[in-house]
């Protein structure tokens, strides 16, 4: 399948999602665990490698949960997956905001992943646009000069307020299409973040968005349903161009579909 032209607006070629309804969090849980395996196996069957960009939160953070767990703890390729991160918060690494320490206490720590194959922000820099560069300096490095990476899997998730990553409703950083890692400030608890930029998300090879509970039923229903406005609802512009996009959403969340 033809990749998107360097520069284009990607809210302008995106694919169509698939999305899929789950009663309730557990079941939801479950079929991302399930998805997220299959999309993992798949890639290094292809390829011998799969590079993930992982998201936080608190569904999230029980699917990885769940994927430290049998069946799919033992089914994963660990020594053949990447784990880079879509997003941080500009807090220490060990802090109980960081994107990273939730992930690494539910996932990493729990399974044999080789420390050398995580990635994470470098939050120890002076200052988040530092940061941005330096994490740029190390995808760039793994991925080759290519005009944009093409993780094999990004999982997302939405805010209420229509966010997505670190990319915010009206935030400069929706804009940028030149670099792969930018600083932004928005959003609570944490403002500073680093995020991975709109046309990096959008050239993944599969996403795969995990939205659950009622407060984010409007922002659902816009993204997808809603006329295009990516910059009030920044997730219509990061769906990918020419890869696969599976929305996975519990009953409340799909509510206004």
């Amino acid at each position: 399948m033809a990749r998107a032209v360097v520069g284009a607006r990607p809210s302008d070629i995106k694919v169509t999602p698939i999305i899929e309804r789950h009663p309730g969090r557990d079941a939801l849980v479950a079929a991302a665990a399930e998805a997220v395996a299959r999309e993992i196996l798949e890639a290094v069957a292809r390829s011998g490698l799969c590079r993930v960009a992982l998201s936080g939160g608190e569904t999230p953070r029980a699917l990885y949960a769940r994927l430290a767990e049998p069946p799919w703890a033992d089914a994963i390729p660990w020594s053949k997956t990447q784990w880079f991160f879509g997003d941080e918060r500009w807090v220490p690494r060990q802090a109980a905001e960081s994107t990273f320490a939730m992930v690494n206490d539910a996932l990493f720590s729990k399974v044999k992943i080789p420390p050398s194959l995580i990635f994470p922000v470098p939050t120890d820099e002076r200052a988040p646009r530092a940061g941005a560069a330096v994490y740029e300096a190390t995808l760039r490095a793994q991925f080759g000069r290519v005009p944009w990476p093409e993780f094999e899997l990004v999982l997302m998730g939405l805010g209420a307020d229509g966010h997505t990553a670190s990319l915010f409703p009206g935030d400069p950083a929706l804009a940028e299409r030149r670099a792969w890692v930018t600083a932004t400030r928005a959003g609570y608890p944490v403002p500073d973040r680093v995020t991975l930029t709109v046309p990096v998300f959008a050239h993944a090879q599969a996403m795969i968005f995990l939205v659950a509970g009622s407060s984010k039923a409007r922002a659902v229903a816009a993204t997808l349903a809603g006329p295009s406005d990516p910059t009030r609802w920044p997730a219509q512009d990061v769906l990918p161009v020419a890869g696969r996009c599976l929305w996975l959403l519990d009953a409340e969340a799909a509510a206004l579909l």
